[in-house]
């Protein structure tokens, strides 16, 4: 099936304006001083894909489409607070999907400007020719969540007020490792893992299979060159002032990457109350573990960094997401990994009837 829409417009309109300060450095030097940059760089100059041409646009998309011997297994394990009839389904998945999909979209254009700020403000050539790189695949993800949204899911949504409070600060920095903090190591962080979950839900959907692993192989490079970055900088050289301002910044970046999941907007526009819903968005299993992932790769980043403070730690583990400290971070370059949280969920959708493909019979280890 395919579907044309335009873009839903924020009630700003369609363009706004953010002022920026950063500093443009020229590096007259051109001396290479972070090698594992220089690899980054060029394994992102032959991983280059092609939107239009590397994706089967052909493949149908059916928006709404829900299996029907699943919705009572799935009711029974996310216990939502009222009983949906099969088309209020079908449209809470497609809206959800949307919404989704849409917030991606506008995060990857934040990326596009703040990576093209990096190349004016990031000091060493090394980062540059990669900030450069970067650029690129941000404008093609941009290209193709749009395409995807307009053509394939006919429906999109606005970016969600706390995602554009932290893309504005993060655009509106003055300080080139703030924008990395915000960009590279929070906001695409959070992506990265949520590009992981969507791949592993959604097995049936081939067209967003091929779109997503593309991204992902793209973003994990991208958080992979934020952390290399800023290690140095923030474990060696900057001043316990410094670091409290970054410190501060991780804790209200959290906190705001976190309020954008209630997703408000999806239960108002297909008519259910945001007052019951919300608050279901915020205690049920599924949204509980949907959390935990979009946080498994920045944890252990930030401990990498040295910005896994006592301050921050005890934020996180009020949010309960600290435990990810000893996973991998993303210098290894690894895949999202599943949380065991959303494992356990996933085999409790199983035996409750729900087919999820990726998982064996054994059950959790």
């Amino acid at each position: 099936m395919s579907l044309h829409c335009d873009i839903e417009l924020p009630p700003a309109g369609a363009q706004e304006n953010v002022a920026t300060s950063y500093p443009t450095v020229f590096n007259w030097e051109y001396k290479v001083r972070r090698e594992e940059l220089m690899r980054l760089y060029e394994k992102g100059k032959t991983a280059q894909w092609n939107a239009s041409s590397d994706i089967d646009w052909s493949i149908d998309v059916d928006p709404q489409r829900v299996r029907i011997e699943n919705i009572e297994a799935f009711d029974a394990v996310l216990q939502q607070p009222q009983k949906l009839d099969v088309d209020t389904r079908r449209r809470m998945k497609h809206h959800m999907d949307s919404w989704m999909l849409s917030q991606f979209m506008h995060g990857e254009q934040g990326a596009l400007l703040a990576t093209s700020q990096l190349v004016n403000a990031v000091p060493w050539t090394e980062g540059k020719f990669y900030a450069a790189n970067q650029v690129a695949d941000e404008a093609r993800h941009v290209e193709v969540y749009r395409r995807y949204l307009t053509e394939k899911m006919g429906l999109s949504y606005p970016v969600n007020p706390h995602l554009h409070t932290l893309l504005s600060q993060i655009i509106g920095e003055s300080r080139w490792d703030m924008i990395y903090l915000g960009m590279q190591i929070m906001v695409e962080g959070l992506a990265l893992a949520a590009f992981g979950l969507m791949r592993f839900t959604q097995p049936d959907e081939p067209l967003i299979q091929q779109i997503t692993s593309y991204v992902m192989r793209d973003e994990a490079r991208h958080v992979a060159f934020g952390v290399l970055s800023l290690q140095d900088l923030y474990t060696h050289e900057m001043s316990s002032t410094e670091l409290k301002e970054r410190e501060e910044f991780v804790i209200e970046a959290t906190v705001l990457m976190r309020d954008r999941l209630l997703m408000a907007e999806v239960w108002e526009r297909i008519g259910l109350d945001p007052k019951v819903w919300m608050p279901w968005s915020l205690t049920t299993p599924f949204m509980v573990g949907f959390r935990q992932i979009l946080f498994s790769k920045i944890v252990p980043n930030l401990k990498r960094l040295g910005l896994l403070t006592p301050r921050v730690r005890e934020k996180f583990r009020a949010l309960d997401i600290l435990d990810y400290e000893g996973l991998p971070d993303s210098t290894s370059e690894e895949e999202t990994t599943i949380p065991p949280a959303l494992i356990n969920f996933f085999f409790k959708l199983q035996a409750a009837g729900v087919k999820i493909p990726g998982l064996g019979g054994t059950g959790p280890h």
